[in-house]
């Protein structure tokens, strides 16, 4: 074969390699577009631009500034070099995840069917989802009951746990307060399930368009900005009030939605429920206006160094306890979801220890556990104690605290 004829055929050889590379590329990508679509409800999930009225009535928010909400305080996203956090999540050794089944309390329903012996009964359904039962009225937070807390149903974060009661099985909801568009507290699946059943969606401004893309009638929205009220049933009403974090649902070139906290204040119990959020003086003004509160609903879980501005952690859910002037704690956004570079309940444990040397009462059930502030710790056979479950903390019977599942 002369010389030409060989360079000939290398160059052949050449083009048709990267020919075969590029259609492997351009079906590999067609095929992640195609995944996503299905997955994704036709990315239906990943929810809907704000239409002109409610725009307009985002832009018009003392929080809107430029293109965007912002946070009270200046923020950062990430106060640790990307670098190091990039590798505690690559290489971390933590045990970010029960090797064991957590002990789901079952019976829920059955102790719902029955109202509060003292008017304020919270039920913790996981991460930041309880079922609030005060003076009469019953509302549901952040509701999530997917199997992921993700767009997608076939990758994302998996729950530990399953969902201690049925959708089907929930008492009455005269209300569900949401508290931001992130993917574990806005749950496209259990919006329209929990639709049909004619109840209230309290959100931030700009949330309302992805419900309304999901089936909700506008009748049952309510948008709030910060400091807005509303009423729901027998006394009790609602109050958006801040909350320090940030928004986005994975598309950068829309407006995103507001993040709010709730104050639920009825004429004899009032309940604070932060959503996420990281340490903001306006809790000091949040217990001026809508205190005091018999029980503070506080993020504890998934949180690192990084995001110290836009998640509390144990210690930082204590500070605002201080602020709130809460008498009791209940830590959510735990336990249900690998999210954090942690172990799985070392905020729990953390919160704890701290409590216990700052003299913090706390309320710590395990997931599907009802609790009533006011009975706790009387040691009632139909009330759990002041820590849920019993003097010792449930999480402690299970790794990593103990060295094997029980």
């Amino acid at each position: 074969m002369t010389s030409v004829a060989r360079r000939w055929l290398a160059a052949s050889l050449g083009t048709s390699r990267w020919r075969l590379a590029a259609r492997l590329v351009a079906l590999s990508t067609a095929l992640l577009l195609l995944g996503a679509w299905v997955s994704t409800d036709h990315f239906r999930s990943l929810g809907t631009s704000p239409g002109p009225s409610t725009l307009a009535r985002m832009k018009a928010s003392p929080e809107f500034t430029g293109d965007h909400f912002e946070n009270a305080e200046p923020t950062g996203l990430m106060k640790v070099g990307p670098a190091t956090t990039l590798g505690q999540w690559l290489l971390g050794d933590e045990q970010r995840s029960p090797n064991c089944p957590l002990p789901i309390v079952t019976d829920a329903a059955a102790r719902l069917s029955a109202p509060p012996a003292s008017g304020l009964r919270i039920t913790w359904l996981g991460h930041s989802t309880t079922l609030i039962e005060i003076d009469g009225a019953t509302l549901l937070s952040d509701p999530i009951w997917s199997e992921r807390a993700s767009p997608s149903r076939w990758v994302g974060p998996r729950r530990f746990h399953a969902p201690p009661i049925a959708l089907a099985d929930l008492p009455h909801i005269d209300a569900i307060i949401i508290s931001h568009e992130h993917f574990d507290h806005l749950d496209m699946a259990t919006v329209r399930a929990l639709a049909p059943r004619g109840m209230e969606f309290h959100v931030p401004l700009g949330i309302g368009a992805h419900l309304e893309g999901w089936g909700v009638p506008r009748a049952q929205i309510t948008e709030h900005d910060w400091w807005e009220r509303a009423p729901i049933v027998a006394g009790v009403e609602i109050v958006s009030t801040p909350a320090r974090h940030f928004n986005g649902r994975g598309v950068p070139w829309r407006i995103a939605s507001l993040w709010t906290s709730w104050s639920i204040v009825g004429p004899k119990h009032r309940v604070f429920f932060s959503g996420d959020t990281g340490l903001t003086e306006a809790f000091r003004e949040i217990a001026r206006k809508n205190g005091p509160f018999d029980v503070a609903l506080l993020e504890i879980g998934q949180y690192h160094p990084s995001w110290g501005d836009i998640h509390l952690g144990p210690a930082g859910a204590l500070d605002a306890q201080a602020m709130l002037a809460a008498t009791w704690v209940f830590p959510i956004h735990w336990g249900t979801f690998e999210l954090g570079f942690h172990a799985w309940s070392e905020p729990a444990e953390t919160l704890t220890v701290e409590a216990e040397r700052r003299g913090v009462a706390l309320l710590t059930p395990r997931p599907g556990e009802a609790i009533e502030p006011l009975l706790a710790g009387r040691g009632s056979e139909s009330e759990p104690s002041a820590r849920g479950s019993g003097a010792t903390p449930w999480w402690r019977t299970l790794p990593p605290i103990a060295p094997r599942c029980p």
